[in-house]
C-alpha cells in the first residue's frame, strides 16, 4: 500500500456496475492511510455522480475528474484525520 506521500494507488473499477464502484472505493479508502492518493477508474456512468457526493461527505478530496473513451477518472486524496 501507498504511504500519503510517496504514490498514488491505481483503483481499476471498470466494468463493475453500481453500486460496486463505489463500495469498492470506500474499503480501499478504509485501508489507506490519511492522506493517501487514489486514482478510481469506472466505465459506470453512475459513478461521475456518486463518487463525487460520497467524497464530499466523507470530507475526501476530488482533486481531478475527467472522462475518455466512457472511462471516468477520480484523482483523490483521502482525508487527513
Amino acid at each position: 500500500m501507498p504511504t500519503p506521500s510517496t504514490s498514488t494507488l491505481q483503483l481499476d473499477l471498470r466494468g463493475l456496475r453500481c453500486p460496486l464502484p463505489l463500495l469498492r472505493l470506500k474499503m480501499q479508502l478504509a485501508q489507506l492511510p490519511a492522506g493517501s492518493r487514489v486514482l478510481a477508474l469506472s466505465s459506470d456512468p453512475g459513478s461521475a455522480q456518486d463518487i463525487p457526493r460520497f467524497l464530499a461527505q466523507a470530507g475526501h478530496e476530488l482533486l481531478a475528474m475527467s472522462c475518455q473513451d466512457e472511462v471516468w477518472s477520480f484523482d483523490l486524496r483521502k482525508r487527513l484525520s
